[in-house]
Formats: C-alpha cells, sequence, structure tokens
C-alpha cells in the first residue's frame, strides 16, 4: 500500500507537483491583471450587489476573475462548451466519429477543432459583454466603461479571447507535465482560492450579530455531511463477479480464479455538474450585460435560487451522466475481451449476452449516480440562498472540490503504487529453471 509520505522520494513525482503548483499560481496571478478601459471600483461595485445570483455564481467559477474584470475574465469555461460540442458532433458527424477511431492521430486532431471552438466561442463571449459593459451602471449612474466605443470593444474582445486560450494552453501543460487533470484543477483551484474571504465574510456577520452561531455550527455540519456523502458515493462501486475457467496444461492447472469487473456508481465523476453549468452560463453571461427587457427576462429567469435554473441544470447534470458514461465505457469492448480470456459471468453467457447485462447493470447505477449528482449540485445551494448565506459556495462547488481532489489523490497514489512496484523488480532475482 502506498503512503502519501512516500511523495519526497520519488523524484518524478515531486517534478510534477512542482510543474502543477507553479501553472495554477500563474494562473492565480492572471486573475489580478485588469482587462484595460474598465473603472474597477465601479464594476467590484456591481458586482457586490450581484453576489448569490447567476453572476456571483459565474464569478464563483472564474476565482473572481470576472469580478475583476481581468484578462481570465472569461475562464475556462468556453474549452468546456467547445468540447461538449465536439463530443455531441462526433456522434452524429460521420469524419469526427471515424476521427475519435484513429487513436491518438485522431484524438489530437478532435482536441486541434476544440481549441479552434474555444477561441470562437471566446471571441462572441467577449463582444457580448463588451457591448453589455458599455450599458452598465454603478449604484451613483457611474459608467464602468471609460471610453466607450469599438476601439473598447475589440480590444477587450482580442484580451478576454488571448485569456481563455492561455488558460487552456496551461490547463494542457498541467495535464501532460503535471499531476491531476488541468482543466478541472483550474476550476477547483478559483473555487478554492475564494474559501478564505467567504469563511471571513461569514464570520463577520456572526460578529455583528446578523447571523447566529448555532446557524453557522448547522452550515459547518451540512457541509461535512456533503462532504463525507460525496467521497462515499464517489468511492462505490458495484462488482460483477467475472469467472475463469481451469485449464491443464502438462501437468499444470492454470486458471479458475475468480474475480470481478468494478463499476463506479459516478464513472462520469465530475464531468455532469462542469458541462451542465458552462452549458447554462454561455447566454447567461451575455444576457446579464445586454440592457434590453426581454433578454434581461431570461437573465433573471436563470437565477441559481429559481425553479427553471435548478430544473434545467438537473436534466442537463443526468444527460450529460449517461452522455459522458456511454463515451468512457463500452460494455461491448468489455464483453469480447472477457470472451478474448475465457471470462464469463456466472449463470450469463458470453458475448452479446454479457454486453447486454452490463449494460443493464451500468444504466441503473448511472441513474444513482445522476440523481446523487443532481440531489449534492442543488439542494445545498438552495438551502444556502434561503437562509441568505453571503457567499455561494453550495452544492456544485463542494461536488468540484472534493472531487477533483480526490481524482488527484488517486492518480498521486498510482505514481507511488508503481514507484514501489518498479523498486520490487528491480531488488528481486528472476530464477531461471535449470536443466
Amino acid at each position: 500500500m502506498a503512503r502519501f509520505e512516500d511523495i519526497t522520494k520519488v523524484p518524478e513525482l515531486n517534478k510534477r507537483i512542482l510543474y502543477t503548483l507553479f501553472f495554477l499560481a500563474i494562473y492565480r496571478i492572471g486573475v489580478f491583471i485588469p482587462t484595460p478601459g474598465i473603472d474597477g471600483k465601479v464594476l467590484l461595485e456591481f458586482f457586490q450587489q450581484a453576489q448569490g445570483t447567476l453572476l456571483g455564481f459565474i464569478n464563483m467559477f472564474s476565482g473572481g476573475a470576472l469580478q475583476n474584470f481581468s484578462v481570465f475574465a472569461l475562464g475556462i469555461m468556453p474549452y468546456i462548451s467547445a468540447s461538449i460540442i465536439l463530443q455531441l458532433l462526433t456522434v452524429v458527424v460521420p469524419h469526427l466519429e471515424k476521427l475519435s477511431k484513429e487513436g491518438e492521430m485522431g484524438r489530437r486532431k478532435i482536441v486541434q477543432y476544440t481549441r479552434y471552438g474555444t477561441v470562437l466561442l471566446s471571441a462572441i463571449q467577449g463582444l457580448g459583454i463588451s457591448i453589455g459593459l458599455e450599458n452598465m451602471r454603478g449604484p451613483g449612474g457611474e459608467m464602468v466603461v471609460l471610453n466607450p466605443g469599438w476601439s473598447f470593444r475589440l480590444m477587450t474582445m482580442i484580451t478576454l479571447t488571448s485569456g481563455t486560450a492561455f488558460l487552456m494552453w496551461l490547463g494542457e501543460q498541467i495535464t501532460e507535465r503535471g499531476i491531476g487533470n488541468g482543466i478541472s484543477l483550474i476550476i477547483f483551484a478559483g473555487i478554492v482560492a475564494r474559501m478564505p474571504s467567504a469563511a471571513a465574510n461569514t464570520l463577520s456577520l456572526v460578529r455583528a450579530g446578523e447571523m447566529s452561531i448555532f446557524f453557522l455550527l448547522f452550515l459547518v455540519a451540512l457541509m461535512i455531511g456533503v462532504v463525507a456523502f460525496i467521497v462515499f458515493m464517489e468511492l462505490g462501486q458495484r462488482r460483477i463477479p467475472i469467472q475463469y475457467p481451469k485449464r491443464v496444461v502438462g501437468r499444470r492447472v492454470y486458471g479458475g480464479q475468480s474475480s470481478h469487473l468494478p463499476l463506479k456508481i459516478n464513472m462520469a465523476g465530475v464531468i455532469p455538474p462542469i458541462f451542465a453549468s458552462s452549458i447554462i452560463i454561455f447566454p447567461a453571461t451575455v444576457t446579464n450585460f445586454i440592457d434590453i427587457p426581454w433578454v434581461k427576462g431570461i437573465a433573471s429567469s436563470l437565477n441559481p435560487t429559481g425553479l427553471i435554473y435548478n430544473l434545467l441544470y438537473v436534466v442537463l447534470i443526468i444527460f450529460f451522466c449517461y452522455f459522458y458514461t456511454a463515451i468512457q465505457f463500452n460494455p461491448v469492448d468489455v464483453a469480447d475481451n472477457l470472451k478474448k480470456y475465457g471470462g464469463f459471468v456466472p449463470g450469463i453467457r458470453p458475448g452479446k449476452s454479457t454486453a447486454e447485462y452490463i449494460d443493464k447493470v451500468l444504466s441503473r447505477i448511472t441513474l444513482g449516480g445522476a440523481l446523487y449528482l443532481a440531489a449534492v449540485s442543488v439542494l445545498p445551494s438552495i438551502l444556502i440562498n434561503r437562509f441568505n448565506v453571503p457567499f455561494f459556495f453550495g452544492g456544485t462547488a463542494l461536488l468540484i472540490v472534493v472531487g477533483v481532489a480526490l481524482d488527484t489523490a488517486q492518480q498521486i497514489e498510482a505514481h507511488l503504487v508503481t514507484r514501489q512496484y518498479e523498486g520490487l523488480l528491480k531488488k528481486g532475482r528472476i530464477k531461471g529453471r535449470r536443466g
């Protein structure tokens, strides 16, 4: 069993962790580099009134970059939206489907298309936000934009698009050279970075008497309970028993072992809530900055505490749970591999019947996993907003933070286990048979 105290003994793992921390530090520095042409004080006053709204929710995912209107104001969401679009098109476009089956070369081509899509979506969002900012006013009627016009719009569009493209590159570097999934870690870092200020604001309300100490304890207990539930569900598995027949070779008997096929309850991880959030955030980001009555009506209907938002959010989470699981896990391939190596599920015929059985089991546990994700993402957020907690750190944020932390910890443990096996192979001596 690998121990996390052994991390310092593995030079390659140390190097990967330092790379990850270095790239995340660059991201956090960029959050505080403002986009030119904006009155930061007026914009900050506007966002202080937007706590608990959709803008506050978007600001949470960007790690405060939207509130500062920094070069990373759009965050990594355009990249996630482009990834969703490409994955959906892979199912219906024959050319993309063919590329997805061509191995590493096809995957690189799809990644390239995703990058182009990210730049396009970022340019559209950047232009929409720049136009909306020109119509925004602070509490005292002050303009947010110092010099409105096409020069400001083009400069803002280019700046925000460049910022998102740089974040996309950072995420890819973390995945390749660091530890964990780079895109998920960037979102993770943005959420965690806002936790100290959120805790400080809550404690100041307790000192001022606007929040009771008993409610604060209830809130802490609720978060601890949700974290424990997330860990329990993320580690939960449905194990399908696998039997291998005995084979007689000369005087020796091989095989006959019993094993199992582990199916995670939540095979899609934190991807469904991230995908669902990005789908909702893309139109909502633009509509919040456009001063047209019917557009404002759409923006207000997408309030995180509203019924329409939460229903849409739950439906998208369930959809992406099934969609992403179907992309990651193919029961037909698993059944064929079992048949190839002589394995079978007791009571189920090998081949097609085994694939149908695995698919049936997978569909059932995916429904449970999807409902768990939807409940954790929606219910704590509603409770927190019902009690007017002055920060937006609900179920979605907790789910992403805990899920990404677990995934990264598992990858670190995998590196440690691999290192241990390499050490055993180097120390051990392989004895051959003497003639």
